[in-house]
């Protein structure tokens, strides 16, 4: 498929892929490279740099990356040691992944591309790292499952939307901005009263009898 992309759809685009990048970055990489590889994600010419992730060693460590987290991010606290790691991975991951999206003859763009896909991925790692901090303090573990499974649905599904319909891809966009910053104010009141709630009360000032 030929077809000349706007600076709106481009950035529609490179939005969603880095804040989605912040979620799930190895199954953003795969689901990308599987669609390139059999045809069911034809691209634009302009993103023909993304092609790189329909190479099969490529696709082949983002497999056997994704297997690992999607088992690692239904684990109670697991998910959680896991996001710790990923704190300056999932960044760097939507960055490069941003990179791919915009004009590479501009170096300029490429730059400005590389520092926002960064922000953006490290944001929406930050409101995913929150909610699930949340959700850990849970004692039952299937609200931890059903939670990362929707993450893997979402991910998949709104990636999918971004690439086939350009235009859609900055609304896709916002919404994600919304959802993350929501995620993150809302995990910061919860966690903030489990905080206040667990201190001890300080002990009365001790009256001396004269």
């Amino acid at each position: 498929m030929t077809e000349h992309l706007g600076i709106m759809e481009i950035l529609g685009i490179a939005g969603s892929v880095s804040l989605l990048s912040g979620w799930r970055l190895y199954l953003t990489a795969l689901a990308t490279g599987l669609a390139m590889h059999f045809k069911v994600l034809p691209l634009p010419e302009h993103l023909e740099a993304l092609q790189v992730l329909a190479n099969p060693w490529v696709m082949g460590v983002a497999g056997l990356a994704a297997f690992m987290e999607f088992f690692a991010d239904k684990i109670v606290w697991l998910d959680s040691i896991w996001d710790t790691i990923h704190t300056a991975i999932r960044p760097i991951g939507g960055a490069l992944l941003t990179l791919a999206v915009v004009d590479p003859s501009d170096p300029a763009t490429q730059a400005i591309a590389f520092l926002l896909g960064g922000g953006a991925s490290l944001l929406a790692h930050g409101g995913k790292a929150s909610a699930r901090a949340v959700v850990n303090t849970s004692p039952e573990p299937f609200s931890n499952i059903a939670v990362s499974t929707v993450e893997d649905v979402a991910t998949t599904g709104l990636l999918y939307l971004a690439y086939s319909y350009p235009v859609a891809a900055g609304a896709v966009a916002l919404v994600l901005l919304v959802l993350t910053v929501a995620l993150m104010v809302v995990a910061w009141r919860v966690l903030r009263k489990i905080f206040l709630r667990v201190q001890p009360e300080p002990a009365p000032n001790a009256t001396v009898e004269g």
